[in-house]
């Protein structure tokens, strides 16, 4: 496979865009999730979308066709929440490997197929790795502040776990994103350390922070400037943003990590601010007006979309892309 660094040099690559929002339109039952494996789980399944790599992989699958097939460089795993911390919300930590090794497995099937069908575009497969539902640097309990629901340490052996099943089933670039504590995405920085350091490997790395309010803040507190000091110790492929808010807000918070890093810049935002129903509203269209803004501002190296977002939001990301020459990299004095 080639590598990611050399074609981002030539180009803006495009990610991606929601696989939550894509699964929905399956409308898939309790059954479904189940499959035949465990039908006789006896807790609930329904909403473990990364469960679906196991028991409807053709989906998953037909997921990440459709985002190739409009222009997407880069998709990402079905494994947002597969850490053993996440999945005890099923009682499913034991699953934990194997949904990080199979989701990445089929990604890599569906990249491989569309590399080879024009291999002057490679395609990339993204290890998702999430925050996952436990924070490390603040409590969850107002009347003790100084508790903690989770240690660093067993976020650094969940992380570890998902980075070697990502790793061993294909995956290009591992992808800490949604991190709103930076203390959890510097947990898993480490666990991929340990793993690059023991498969002697050199597997190119990007964090994805996300500002969670008008603040301009990550949830723990930080702001962009802070976000990156804190992780620039690694030798990162990318930071940027994603999640929580619209293209046109995220923006400003883009372009003070572009200003301040030597390091390629992410960015995908949602489809705009969810209405009353927790819905995305805003088209293709009107997205692709505000992510040209980014490209004309020169800011990111790599553009795709959050929540809310589909192919038709992809296609038409990707169509702007190609007028314009990727952010170049320059070392800070």
């Amino acid at each position: 496979m080639r590598d990611i660094r050399k074609e981002l040099e030539k180009r803006i690559l495009v990610m991606d865009g929601a696989m939550g929002t894509m699964l929905q339109q399956y409308k898939f039952t309790e059954e479904d999730f189940r499959g035949a494996r465990f039908k006789d789980f006896k807790y609930p399944v329904q909403g473990n979308n990364d469960l679906l790599s196991l028991t409807q992989p053709k989906a998953i699958a037909e997921v990440h066709a459709a985002y190739f097939e409009v222009g997407a460089d880069i998709v990402e795993t079905n494994t947002f929440s597969s850490t053993t911390i996440a999945m005890a919300d099923y009682h499913m930590e034991d699953l934990a490997y194997e949904l990080n090794y199979e989701s990445a497995r089929i990604a890599k099937e569906v990249a491989d197929k569309y590399t080879a069908l024009t291999p002057g575009k490679p395609r990339f497969v993204a290890g998702a790795m999430g925050p996952t539902n436990k924070t490390a640097s603040m409590s969850p309990d107002v009347n003790d502040p100084g508790y903690r629901a989770i240690t660093f340490d067993e976020l650094r052996i969940a992380y570890k776990e998902q980075a070697e099943g990502l790793i061993n089933g294909g995956a290009d670039v591992l992808l800490i994103e949604t991190v709103f504590d930076t203390l959890n995405a510097k947990a898993a920085l480490f666990a991929i350390d340990e793993v690059k350091e023991e498969k002697k490997i050199d597997i190119p790395v990007m964090v994805s922070g996300t500002i969670t309010d008008a603040s301009g803040r990550t949830l723990s507190g930080q702001t962009p400037e802070a976000f990156l000091v804190s992780i620039s110790h690694i030798p990162l492929l990318s930071v940027g943003f994603n999640c929580a808010l619209g293209a046109d807000q995220l923006l400003p918070y883009v372009k003070q990590l572009a200003q301040n890093t030597p390091f390629y810049i992410s960015a995908y935002p949602n489809a705009g601010l969810p209405n009353h129903f927790g819905e995305y509203d805003q088209t293709a269209e009107e997205m692709q007006q505000l992510i040209r803004t980014y490209l004309e501002e020169n800011v990111v190296n790599i553009i795709g979309g959050c929540c809310g977002t589909t192919p038709d939001h992809i296609r038409m990301i990707a169509d702007a892309v190609k007028e314009y020459q990727p952010r170049k990299i320059v070392e800070l004095v």
